[in-house]
Formats: structure tokens, C-alpha cells, sequence
């Protein structure tokens, strides 16, 4: 596939996951009241929203700026690096989760309260016995399976190469 091509899809790909991340988030803000979780499918899914100052299961809530910060960061890396780099589908559209789930979440931290860069990301999904996340959330982690699967998986284009390049004549 044309880098072109895997370029546009990764950032599809980036604006479809960014746009559902905020209309979630918009939808649970509005209709939800923290505290009082809703069941969605009994026990096993609930809506639950909070704002969450800091990382997973509440953790650096006094470091809201550091990862402000190092959001700008790697979103700036996805879109300077590596999105030029990208040959391949999954790459496409690991970058592209990766890029929505790293975008959504900024957003909270740059308008929601307190302040720009020290906003509290809202979450609202809640699975029992853990974390409360949100669609940004589910984007980043897709995109590192999708990479953790992938990096196991081998590249059969240079295995090929690796092999014809072996075979003596």
C-alpha cells in the first residue's frame, strides 16, 4: 500500500476516534451526574462519570501538566515522524488510534477545569474492579495490542528479502 494511502487512513482513522471520544464525552457530561453510575449491561458495564485530574486509576493527579505536556510531545511525534513513515495497514491503523486516543484526551487537559493544561479528563466507562476510562482510553490501548501483536508476528516482506538474499547462485 502507498504511503499516501496508509497516511490517509491513519488520519481518518485519527479524526473518526477523535470525533467519537468528544461526542461520548459531550453525551456524558450532559447526561450523566457524577457519582451516581448508570448500569448498561448489568454489573459488567456501567456509566460512571468522573473527572479525572490524573493517569490510570487516578495516578499523578499533581502531575496534570507533565502529562499535558507530554501529550503535545507525542502527538507532535506521531504526526512529524512517524505518520511520513507508515507503509503498512496496521500501521495506519495503529498510529491513527494512537493519535485520536492521545488528541482526546489533550483536549480534556486543555479546556475542561481547572485550567488550560491542567484539566481533568472526563471518563465514564466502568468495568468492575477497574479503572473508569473513556473512548481515548480504549484508542490507546487497541493501538499498543495492535502493535504488541504485530511485533510478534514478524515482517514476512523482510523475511522474504532476508532469505532470497541467502540463496547462493
Amino acid at each position: 500500500m502507498r504511503r499516501r494511502g496508509v497516511g490517509l487512513i491513519a488520519g481518518g482513522l485519527a479524526l473518526f476516534g477523535l470525533a467519537l471520544d468528544q461526542v461520548v464525552k459531550w453525551s456524558s457530561v450532559a447526561y450523566l451526574t457524577p457519582g451516581q453510575p448508570v448500569e448498561l449491561i448489568g454489573s459488567l458495564l456501567k456509566l460512571n462519570l468522573i473527572f479525572n485530574p490524573g493517569a490510570a486509576f487516578g495516578m499523578g493527579s499533581n502531575f496534570t501538566i507533565v502529562f499535558s505536556c507530554f501529550a503535545i510531545v507525542a502527538l507532535l511525534a506521531c504526526l512529524f515522524y512517524a505518520l511520513p513513515r507508515i507503509t503498512r495497514l496496521w500501521h495506519a491503523i495503529a498510529l491513527g488510534l494512537l493519535m485520536a486516543g492521545i488528541a482526546g484526551n489533550l483536549i480534556d487537559r486543555i479546556f475542561q477545569p481547572p485550567a488550560a493544561l491542567h484539566g481533568h479528563v472526563v471518563d465514564m466507562f466502568q468495568l468492575p474492579n477497574f479503572a473508569i476510562f473513556n473512548v481515548a482510553d480504549m484508542c490507546i490501548t487497541f493501538a499498543a495490542a495492535i502493535i504488541i501483536i504485530n511485533s510478534f508476528r514478524g515482517d514476512p516482506d523482510k523475511d522474504e528479502a532476508e532469505g532470497a538474499g541467502e540463496k547462493a547462485p
